[in-house]
């Protein structure tokens, strides 16, 4: 395998996030699912913008976030995601850049408006998100730059790319590129009910393409139709090499062939906001096994990203994930 310029490079829905702290009360007024993401289209997106008062408004997306920790830890990584030439992509595509993540993507003329997330937190720090997917889902087969891919050491994919056949494409044509160029290729499986609407899909990547798997509970069990944890592992550990399932406070396992690594959950003083912990934890996960770090430290780091971002507003690391993990003990 040639040498790599990037730890992970992404491709993944490119999204705004306006995230408000709201009540209960308040989710049954609007009809929100609790705990899930629904799409919903641009008047609804411009009908709940209005409501959201006193919103956080920050550049997201689940494997942007991701790709946003990774540097936070000191790495070097890219991204591949579909913006239009409107005010919220120029704030999308400044932001990430200055977090230090190279985004080349060019932006996309006309309508539809760049994504954004509408993401409701409710007291117990839950998010119930109501996303339009607008320019984010036109990514398309030309806009996988195989220059970049072949750069980096590991691909991720953020499944909500999923939602679109042409997006779908791309996502294929990505993998395909970074199997061939021997590169790792890593998935998160993003919502149970992402997961619900194309298991099929998702079963024959995760065969057939994907080194690395993120799941939590209820989207593990989902991609393979069991109530049992324990059996959709077993299933799971057969076609994927590594399957990192997480479990909110309980912390996390790493499953492979032959062991299964229990991680413990990193202490939180005061669970905030839970927006982005499977992003972090992706995060310092990949961080981790970039630089060969053994699967336990992986799991390690990934408990310590996810810890920081729950414990404050917004799906990105408020303090350095470097400066973090060094006064924490490990050596990154």
């Amino acid at each position: 395998m040639s040498s790599s310029t990037y730890d992970v490079v992404a491709v993944g829905n490119a999204i705004i996030d306006v995230i408000a702290q709201v009540s209960d009360a308040f989710l049954a007024e609007e009809n929100i699912a609790k705990d899930a993401m629904s799409l919903i289209d641009e008047a609804r997106a411009d009908h709940l913008t209005a409501r959201f008062t006193n919103a956080t408004v920050a550049a997201g997306g689940s494997a942007a976030n991701t790709m946003t920790g990774i540097a936070s830890f000191g790495g070097k990584t890219g991204y591949i995601g579909k913006v239009a030439d409107d005010d919220l992509g120029s704030q999308f595509t400044r932001e990430f850049r200055a977090a230090g993540v190279a985004f080349d993507t060019p932006p996309r003329a006309g309508t539809p408006a760049t994504a954004r997330s509408l993401i409701a937190v409710t007291p117990d720090g839950h998010r119930s998100m109501n996303t339009y997917l607008g320019a984010s889902t036109l990514l398309n087969a030309d806009d996988i730059d195989a220059g970049l891919i072949t750069a980096g050491k590991i691909l991720f994919l953020e499944g909500y790319l999923f939602d679109r056949d042409e997006a779908k494409t791309a996502f294929v044509r990505a993998a395909e590129i970074a199997k061939s160029a021997q590169r790792q290729v890593a998935l998160t499986l993003s919502d149970k009910f992402c997961v619900d609407r194309h298991r099929d899909s998702f079963r024959h990547l995760v065969a057939g393409h994907v080194d690395i798997l993120f799941a939590n509970e209820s989207e593990i069990l989902s991609l393979y139709e069991c109530d049992d944890l324990g059996t959709a592992i077993e299933t799971a550990r057969k076609v994927c090499p590594i399957v990192a399932v997480t479990r909110s406070s309980t912390g996390s396992l790493i499953v492979t062939n032959k062991d299964t690594i229990e991680v413990k959950a990193f202490p939180v003083a005061d669970v905030v906001d839970t927006t982005g912990a499977g992003d972090q934890y992706a995060a310092g996960f990949l961080f981790g096994y970039a630089h060969q770090r053994p699967l336990p430290e992986c799991g390690a780091l990934a408990s310590l990203a996810a810890a920081e971002v729950i414990s404050h507003m917004g799906p990105r690391p408020e303090q350095n994930l470097r400066a973090l993990a060094l006064k924490s003990g490990f050596r990154v």
